[in-house]
């Protein structure tokens, strides 16, 4: 009985990130093809919200962002849980209300010090706009979102939930969070693994944390291409000004399945565009297309993961 394809109601994770997948799960889970036998692999985890949702029993789960990591290391060991997670939550969502952006920056400035991945979820919560982004050094740059009321009750329980259910989604399995290259990743793959990529798209300059070049996907095309393991890959296709023209020039003859949704990757409204998403697939992992012309809402990302926060 094969683990994919799948139907799955996906669930967010507690991190955010821009470009985040929570919307894109349920097509990745019913395009792929693949028994659970191996391990699953993913050298961008970015939010994890993949990972997770997918629950696989053995995973290799990597990203060069040691913060990303780290907290998901935590949630795993049992450092950080739901109980530790609301104290912390409420302790600083009560300076913060009280202080204002002060407090923000002083936790900006405590977390680029020390990395404490409880800091590192205050600030994707209450930064601006829910982008995440580091300068050269690796310090957290994002400014405030100028909401002190931002830890609400109802946002503090959600964020709880969130982080007790990827403690649960983890729990049982044989998971290894490491921090490396990509390269790395895809080199240790081996035949019955099933590769999962989610880089920072061609052209979007989306990455948010240590530089992806050109250069660098034109090489994961031709690790995927090369690899003995199955892989997915995600990334845009087109959109209403212009298309993908590395998804034509690596991958034309591999199967794809694609969905509509709107992405919100930067601070500004017109960047709040429709993208026609695409999956891509190694020809023995490409399950049978199932409505490929799904659309989800016009709702832009961000805006409906925040709503659902409140």
């Amino acid at each position: 009985m094969s683990f994919l394809p799948r139907s799955i109601r996906p669930k967010a994770p507690p991190i955010k990130t821009q470009g985040i997948k929570t919307k894109v799960v349920p097509l990745i889970a019913r395009s792929i093809v693949w028994d659970g036998g191996g391990r699953w692999i993913e050298p961008f985890l970015g939010s994890g919200v993949v990972a997770l949702n997918i629950g696989p029993q053995r995973a290799v789960l990597a990203d060069t962002n040691e913060h990303m990591i780290d907290l998901y290391r935590g949630i795993q060991d049992g450092s950080i849980n739901g109980r530790s997670m609301r104290q912390y939550l409420e302790r600083e969502g009560s300076e913060l209300l009280d202080k204002g952006e002060s407090h923000y920056y002083a936790v900006r400035e405590r977390f680029n010090e020390h990395g404490d991945p409880f800091d590192f979820m205050f600030l994707s919560r209450s930064c601006f706009n829910g982008m995440m982004r580091f300068n050269k050094k690796g310090g957290f740059n994002v400014p405030f979102c100028r909401k002190p009321e931002r830890f609400r009750p109802a946002l503090v329980t959600k964020i709880v939930n969130q982080v007790e259910w990827a403690r649960g989604a983890m729990a049982g399995k044989d998971w290894d969070f490491v921090v490396q290259d990509w390269r790395a990743t895809i080199a240790s793959a081996e035949p019955g693994d099933m590769i999962y990529c989610d880089p920072p798209y061609v052209g979007r300059h989306t990455d948010y944390y240590n530089g992806f070049t050109d250069e660098e996907s034109d090489d994961l095309a031709r690790a995927l291409i090369e690899t003995d393991a199955s892989f997915a890959l995600s990334n845009w296709l087109e959109n209403k000004y212009r298309r993908n023209e590395y998804v034509d020039r690596w991958f034309s003859s591999h199967p794809q399945r694609t969905m509509s949704h709107f992405y919100h990757v930067g601070p500004q409204e017109a960047l709040r565009n429709e993208m026609i998403e695409v999956v891509i697939l190694s020809t023995c992992a490409a399950a049978e297309p199932v409505d490929e012309t799904h659309k989800e809402s016009a709702l832009p990302l961000f805006e409906a993961a925040e709503l659902a926060d409140v």
